[in-house]
């Protein structure tokens, strides 16, 4: 990754870390998932609301380091309206992105979420970025008032 794209992808992180996309309760939401990473601290609800097998709304709250806010928040932009297949490939992108030593993703499919390709450098810290991508799939798999701890 050239300079000017990691300077770019670290400052749209930081910009989703200050000023959370979908960052409030929902109180129509059908699937809630509280998450947590006790390592660092980072702490969110993940609130989803589906109509049929489509995300009409998505939405979080919680605490965190950087990372986990502006991944959470890059999420909830890139998944309303997405049907839950969508979601769900997403997460396995996402995933490999995030954890894979040579991913083989599509880039320009990804977009924004590329800008966290650069934890994958930082071990210790993939837990923070996959935090609220694991509460989503809980949501998707289950329901409501479930809980996900990245330990």
């Amino acid at each position: 990754m050239n300079t000017d794209l990691a300077d770019l992808y670290q400052e749209l992180i930081l910009d989703h870390n200050r000023h959370p996309s979908n960052f409030r309760t929902m109180e129509d939401a059908t699937r809630k998932v509280e998450a947590d990473n006790p390592l660092c601290g980072d702490r969110l609800c993940l609130y989803v609301r589906l109509e049929g097998e489509r995300i009409a709304d998505i939405s979080f709250q919680g605490s965190g380091c950087a990372i986990s806010m502006a991944s959470a928040s890059l999420l909830t932009e890139r998944l309303i309206g997405a049907t839950r297949a969508e979601a769900e490939a997403l997460f396995q992108a996402v995933h490999e992105l995030l954890t894979a030593a040579h991913p083989s993703v599509d880039e320009e499919a990804l977009d924004k979420l590329m800008a966290l390709a650069g934890v994958r450098q930082y071990p210790m810290r993939v837990k923070c970025a996959t935090l609220s991508w694991h509460a989503l799939k809980e949501a998707l798999r289950s329901g409501n008032s479930d809980r996900v701890t990245t330990e």
